[in-house]
């Protein structure tokens, strides 16, 4: 999921904090909010993390069923030429950014 503001105050104070519906936060364990400027750089840093993760997020649904592999495995010692080839197909039709 996109990162949110909680996200990044949670990143910044730990977990324990709550959010409200009225963009307000209860914090559990004695934290402070976090000035909006901090809040607003981690939120721009969680992002960036988020984009850098889109090929990834692309990828998953497109791989044969992890259970597939898994026999495919088994049943060869090692994948099949055509597992090897459908997994192949996914990574460069949705290369990995360098």
């Amino acid at each position: 999921m996109k990162p949110t503001k909680v996200d990044a105050i949670r990143s910044l104070v730990g977990n324990g904090v709550t959010s409200h519906a009225d963009e307000t936060f209860t914090f559990h364990n004695g934290q402070e909010l976090p000035t909006e400027e901090k809040i607003q750089s981690k939120l721009t840093e969680l992002q960036a993390e988020y984009d850098a993760q889109e090929y990834a997020r692309t990828r998953a649904p497109l791989y044969p069923a992890i259970g597939d592999q898994l026999d495919d495995l088994y049943k060869k010692g090692a994948f099949s030429d055509e597992m090897a080839a459908k997994l192949k197909k996914v990574k460069d039709d949705n290369p990995k950014p360098s």
